[in-house]
């Protein structure tokens, strides 16, 4: 199989990682990889394996499944064969002093693996270090997130208007848009980085299922399958005249992604209610896409933004009842949920090429959620979208 990444991509990521590990830790001995969308990122190749990096600058990646594969997709160098972390060990030596690694992914049954054939002399995190680095898009992750965007507004707005039709279920339509989406490009999987966070293919929902209650972190909701799995889609909820359409996806090429949603109303005009709170959603996101600079502060974004709504209008905003989100906008990439997020506490400035998604909806009783999702490049000049901007409610 082709190398996606070649190794001087690999070597910038490397040194961009040593800079910021000596800088956060100055003395860090050993770095420990162990999430698999992190391998992939310094690696090329997504195995069961660990990837160890040492102060001298020594990087080793052990593969326990599949070394073949490992071999062929990454350009590293030094890849070699394990059948458990014993044979790590007899080659780095059970003694890895100052270790770093991923504590939100790491679990204890691991950790207790690890520690029969290591010693550690003090743990600590890597995991808002490597985000904070994946946070800024090389040249190659922004070609794919623009394709991944472009690809994406064009199935929001051509192709999804062509599946509703009277009488299909939330099921139907999920199933429809996933097999239509991986046909015209999608990758067939959205991944996300909070703990337990399961998605299919997204956040779908007719009228006032798009308010319903859900544990996922977001401002829409869902009546989903059933409570075993609340998300894909309710078999019973059937597509009906007068309905607003809530999608909210993500869409992805090569493991980056871009994030999107678009309200649709079907066989009727949305009431003027639904039509003038959409608009305003539009316009807040116009006015956070202006604000994603460099050295612009996320916390000071999310706070003006705010204080510019009225307190009526902040009813129902970025959620439905008590069920309401305290973000405008989310890092993107590998995965869907990445910092720097625009909300309270996200306090390091932005940077250039840094790509987030800004979400302003509101629930309406009743009715359902209206709002808008893009994504943008920060840029000196405001965000660039790559999604094709808000749109208005499409009526279909």
């Amino acid at each position: 199989m082709k190398k996606e990444l070649d190794l001087k991509e690999l070597e910038e990521r490397f040194n961009r990682f040593y800079e910021a590990l000596d800088k956060a830790h100055p003395h860090w001995d050993t770095a420990v990889i162990l999430s698999r969308v992190n391998q992939y990122y310094f690696t090329g190749t997504m195995q069961d394996g660990m990837l160890l990096l040492k102060r001298d600058g020594s990087i080793s990646y052990y593969v326990r499944r599949s070394y073949e594969r490992a071999l062929d997709e990454s350009p590293l160098p030094h890849i070699y064969p394990m059948k458990s972390y014993r044979n790590a060990a007899e080659r780095e030596g059970k003694d890895l002093g100052n270790v770093l690694l991923e504590k939100e992914t790491v679990t204890l049954a691991v950790m207790e693996r690890l520690k029969k054939h290591f010693s550690f002399k003090n743990i600590g995190s890597l995991d808002s270090l490597v985000l904070s680095l994946r946070a800024v898009k090389s040249p190659y992750e922004l070609r794919l997130i623009r394709e991944a965007g472009k690809q994406h507004h064009e199935f929001m707005t051509e192709v999804i208007p062509s599946l509703l039709r009277e009488g299909m279920s939330e099921a139907d339509l999920t199933a429809e848009i996933y097999e239509k989406m991986v046909k015209y490009g999608h990758q067939g999987i959205c991944r996300f980085a909070m703990f337990q966070t399961e998605m299919a293919v997204g956040q779908i929902g007719f009228g006032e299922s798009s308010l319903y209650p859900t544990s996922f972190d977001g401002p829409g909701g869902a009546y989903g399958m059933y409570p075993a799995v609340p998300l894909v889609g309710n078999r019973e909820r059937k597509l009906k005249k007068g309905d607003l359409v809530f999608v909210d996806i993500a869409y992805g090429i090569k493991g980056y992604h871009s994030d999107k949603t678009q309200v649709y109303s079907f066989g009727a005009e949305p009431s003027q209610e639904a039509v003038k709170i959409h608009k305003k959603c539009m316009d807040i996101q116009r006015r956070l896409a202006d604000l994603l600079k460099p050295k612009a502060v996320p916390s000071e974004i999310y706070r003006t933004v705010m204080g510019e709504l009225s307190s009526r209008f902040k009813e129902n905003f970025m959620g439905f009842g008590k069920r309401r989100v305290k973000f405008l906008g989310h890092g993107i990439g590998l995965h869907v949920d990445e910092p720097p997020v625009i909300a309270e506490g996200f306090d390091h400035p932005l940077a250039e090429n840094m790509v987030i998604a800004l979400e302003p909806k509101k629930g309406i009783a009743g009715v359902g959620m209206v709002g808008v999702e893009d994504t943008y490049i920060v840029r000196p000049e405001g965000g660039e979208c790559v999604t094709g901007g808000g749109r208005g409610i499409i009526v279909v």
